[in-house]
Parts: structure tokens; C-alpha cells; sequence
């Protein structure tokens, strides 16, 4: 059980430097050689694809925290099997450039290791990006 918290606790803790726009504290949670991919076309949204290691994603999470801020994230469920974590949530999106928010949804697979995040695959809307970008 202690692993399955320690493992939820540094995914809040992630969240919450995520959501507050701290990118050194986010890209620590991550393993040095872990990776982030954000599922979609990468034709249709530029944002989509993959970033690995620290200084990848430390550039890419700067960018997207400049672009994208997530605010009133909430949980809506969480499994755990073995080094593996689902996450499904909801969160208010504020497109920074234009002021526009949309309230989404986002499930999250983590793969964790001597607790960091050595795999994160994320799925958003795309389309619904890609239209607060216009």
C-alpha cells in the first residue's frame, strides 16, 4: 500500500508544479532519462508527440506552461497495477496568447521507477487545443 501512495504523491506533487507553472519542480518528478508524450497528430497540433530527458523536457514543459495554464484540477479516478498509474481528471485549460479557458478532460498513464516518472503518455482533446489556438 505504501508504494501505491508514494506513488499517487509524487503524481499530485507533479500536478501541482504543473499546474503552478513550476517547470524545475515538474521535470524533477521525472526520471533523468524519462519521457512525455502528448497523443495526437503532430500534422494536425504541433504540440503533439514525444520530449525525453531532463533538458527536453524542460524546454517542452516551459512551453507548454507559457502557452497552457491548468487551473481547478480534479481527480475524477486513479488506478494503480504494479509501476503503472491511470488518471483520468478534469481541469479548467487557459490558453495564455488570447485569455480563453475550456473546462477538459485528460487521462494520464504513468510508468514509475525508484520513484520518478520514467513514462508519461497523455491524451487530451487535440481538436480542442488546436481550436483555442486558432
Amino acid at each position: 500500500m505504501a508504494q501505491r501512495e508514494e506513488m499517487l504523491a509524487l503524481i499530485k506533487a507533479a500536478y501541482a508544479a504543473r499546474d503552478s507553472g513550476n517547470t524545475d519542480s515538474l521535470v524533477t518528478a521525472f526520471h533523468p532519462e524519462g519521457a512525455f508524450t502528448l497523443m495526437g497528430n503532430k500534422g494536425a497540433l504541433e504540440l503533439a508527440g514525444s520530449l525525453q530527458g531532463h533538458p527536453t523536457l524542460h524546454a517542452g514543459f516551459t512551453q507548454l506552461t507559457a502557452g497552457f495554464g491548468f487551473e481547478g484540477r480534479e481527480i475524477l479516478a486513479e488506478l494503480v497495477d504494479g509501476d503503472r498509474v491511470a488518471v483520468h481528471c478534469r481541469v479548467n485549460a487557459r490558453y495564455h496568447p488570447t485569455g480563453k479557458t475550456v473546462s477538459t478532460e485528460i487521462l494520464d498513464l504513468f510508468r514509475i521507477q525508484d520513484g520518478k516518472i520514467v513514462e508519461l503518455i497523455e491524451f487530451a482533446d487535440t481538436a480542442q487545443i488546436k481550436a483555442m489556438i486558432g
